[in-house]
């Protein structure tokens, strides 16, 4: 069974997908074609043409395609049109080391990693994502130290994940990258001897992004959604745009309530602002339902896809603790706090090291003072907040409309000290 299995992941499938699709929109066609590269067979080493390996998972058959030709428009919108091909237009040139023919979840990584990446022009920033949803998110004075601190933001999480970097790779960020195991690296391009580097991982995706200098345009277009049904039938939408271009377009909470204003005692500051408008942008490419937790321009907790507030910003404390407490065990053991636990229990490591490392994270709270608290949607109930301000956070960003919007802001008030609040005036569900 465990042979077959690893032949699966192996497998490179031949898909049955047309070269070319057309999709009517009354008399509006835009037209798509099939993206395949030309990649070395792993075994034989013989030179074959295929698009992606599969699907999200071995025996799906799967197909990456671009658009070529036909501008949409429907009412007042204009799609994106032909000509802006970021993940959907790498070539085999851009394929610098193609290590395995990529898979479909490789490409979806890649492309929300850039919808993440768009927003972020105030410096030097590194995106890891992995299952879709990001792990790692930080800005950083120079690019090997963004992706120092978005790799150990969830380096667990990262194992195996695609960074994507907004700026050109450099020999010191190369250096980290080759000891850690990532499936796909990509940059809009790498400085003489970091691919050498980068190579030394066999079947580390290399790949050139050529439009990153213009990533920032995508903030405004819009593209074609589409979500296909379980009985065939199709959901069209557009998507989304962010209204939060700067910290200038955040709204101070404030609500009505019985004849009564409820208003934020605590104005932001620049910090505040700072990463709240950080943490905002990296929402927008979370699964719903949704709560993160930032900090200095990084990711501290990011909790996903739950059903309840509440619980989703549990989740990601919990996270917080147990990358804050694994982060110390690396730093300071060089092994993963699990591993020091399974160490610990078979006699060959003193318990006391898990002890302090337990305390010390108590005490800081997973990292979790003084960091921001953004959600996708706005809070039902005070207790999805309560929760976070009892581990030290100082600000929180979220749509606002909720009945009880006026509870949420006594909580803030309440708090000792006081936690700041805005609003956004929409939410970001991604599903």
């Amino acid at each position: 069974m465990g042979n077959d299995l690893k032949k699966m992941y192996r497998t490179v499938m031949d898909d049955h997908f047309p070269p070319e699709i057309t999709i009517s929109f009354g008399d509006q066609v835009l037209k798509y074609r099939k993206r395949s590269w030309k990649i070395p067979d792993e075994k034989t080493g013989d030179i074959i043409e295929k698009g992606l390996r599969y699907g999200e998972n071995p025996g799906q058959e799967a197909a990456l395609y671009e658009l070529v030709n036909g501008n949409l428009v429907l009412g007042d919108c204009r799609f994106i049109g032909p000509g802006r091909g970021l993940a959907s237009a790498i070539t085999e040139e851009d394929m610098l080391q193609s290590g395995k023919h990529p898979g479909k979840t490789n490409m979806t990584d890649v492309d929300n990693a850039l919808n993440i990446m768009k927003y972020l022009t105030a410096g030097p920033a590194v995106v890891i994502v992995k299952h879709n949803n990001p792990c790692g998110v930080a800005y950083g004075s120079s690019i090997s130290k963004a992706y120092d601190k978005a790799n150990m933001a969830d380096r667990i999480a990262a194992f195996g994940g695609c960074a994507l970097f907004n700026r050109p790779m450099d020999m010191a960020t190369a250096e980290m990258i080759s000891v850690n195991y990532l499936e796909v690296v990509a940059a809009p391009e790498y400085e003489q001897g970091t691919i050498d580097v980068l190579a030394r991982r066999k079947n580390l995706r290399i790949v050139r992004i050529n439009s990153m200098d213009k990533l920032f345009e995508y903030t405004g277009m819009r593209f074609v959604d589409f979500k296909s049904l379980m009985d065939g039938g199709l959901i069209v939408q557009q998507s989304p745009l962010n209204r939060i271009k700067t910290a200038e377009d955040f709204i101070l909470a404030s609500s009505e309530y019985k004849g009564k204003t409820y208003s934020i005692e605590r104005k932001p500051t620049d910090r505040d602002y700072n990463d709240m408008l950080f943490g905002w942008q990296v929402e927008q490419g979370i699964t719903s339902n949704s709560v993160i937790y930032v900090k200095d321009g990084v990711t501290v907790g990011i909790g996903t896809g739950e059903q309840d507030r509440v619980g989703v910003a549990e989740i990601a404390i919990f996270k917080a603790y147990t990358k804050y407490a694994d982060t110390l065990c690396f730093n300071r053991h060089g092994l993963s706090y699990k591993d020091l636990e399974l160490a610990v229990d078979k006699g060959e490591k003193d318990r006391d090291l898990v002890t302090e490392i337990d305390q010390e994270t108590k005490q800081a709270k997973g990292g979790l003072i003084g960091a921001s608290m953004i959600s996708d949607a706005f809070f039902p109930f005070r207790d999805g907040v309560d929760v976070a301000i009892h581990e030290g956070i100082t600000a929180i960003v979220q749509p606002g409309g909720s009945m009880r919007d006026f509870e949420v802001i006594e909580a803030c008030n309440e708090a000792d000290p006081q936690v700041t609040m805005v609003f956004t005036g929409q939410r970001a569900f991604k599903h």
